[in-house]
């Protein structure tokens, strides 16, 4: 099988800015965040022999969660200034690899990836998403896995439909439900209040949707609190479920031809590492 793998480059950046120590050059430009991408996305390189290769990234500005509910992430501590400046470095040299960029006003990064495992359905094509978190599991089929960390930016593991199994015993299409009754702190989706991990992955075990749930609960035989807790939030579930759902459909142009990875200038791109004083990634260039 030919691979496409499709990063999700904000989050990446998060994890290696975070995770890495603050590295300046010599005209003291901050470029801990640009130098932990490319580390990372070289090993990413090495491990998977991408045939296609994309990055999508988040906007600036509201997406139609945040409209819809102006409370989303709302409790999420802004990262520095310092790690979104680096940003535009990071697409320029992506740019200089000859990497189509995909982002979208209005939409996450997420909804971007989303939408492009839906259109690349070639059964010879397996999709891999290459991300600092654990948001994209509910996208994971028979021909898409995801890419991520452990702890830091060492250790890697894949997720695939076995991988999201063993850890909450739930099919990865119901991860979407699981975030409706049990909510995501991160995100600051509200769940349905005193559902936790354990009572989500019960109840979708045994109903196996959020709408077969709801379809049964007058009748279903369970915790009589839990039941009363359920129906008092049964809205609230449902809209978090609509804000846990990552977009299939955005609107945009993809063209797969265009993602083919390995022909870039690497004169330019070598250029731009020695100004930047990254002797060590010129030395992993692909």
């Amino acid at each position: 099988m030919k691979k496409l793998v499709i990063l999700d480059s904000n989050a990446l950046i998060h994890r290696v800015y975070h995770a890495l120590p603050s590295l300046k050059t010599k005209k003291g430009f901050l470029v801990n965040a640009v130098y932990g991408f490319f580390s990372v996305l070289f090993r990413v390189i090495k491990d998977i022999q991408p045939d296609y290769l994309v990055a999508t990234f988040d906007l600036a500005g509201p997406t139609f969660r945040d409209i819809e509910y102006k409370e989303y992430k709302a409790k999420r501590v802004k990262p520095p200034q310092e790690m979104y400046d680096q940003i535009p470095l990071i697409k320029k040299i992506l740019k200089a690899m000859n990497i189509s960029i995909y982002e979208k006003q209005g939409y996450e990064a997420d909804d971007i990836i989303g939408t492009i495992v839906e259109k690349v359905k070639n059964p010879d094509i397996k999709k891999i998403i290459v991300t600092g978190d654990l948001d994209t599991l509910q996208l994971i089929d028979s021909q898409t896995e995801v890419y991520t960390f452990k702890k830091g930016i060492t250790e890697t593991m894949v997720y695939n439909r076995e991988a999201v199994l063993k850890r909450y015993g739930l099919e990865p299409k119901q991860i979407i439900d699981f975030k409706a009754l049990k909510g995501d702190p991160s995100d600051n989706i509200p769940g349905v209040p005193s559902v936790g991990e354990k009572t989500a992955i019960e109840l979708l075990k045994k109903f196996g949707s959020l709408e077969n749930l709801y379809k049964q609960l007058e009748k279903a035989d369970i915790n009589p609190k839990l039941k009363a807790k359920l129906l008092e939030y049964k809205d609230q579930a449902f809209f978090s479920q609509f804000l846990a759902t990552i977009k299939k459909d955005v609107p945009f142009d993809f063209d797969l031809n265009k993602c083919l990875f390995g022909q870039y200038n690497r004169d330019e791109v070598e250029k731009l590492f020695k100004e930047l004083e990254f002797n060590s990634l010129i030395k992993r260039l692909p």
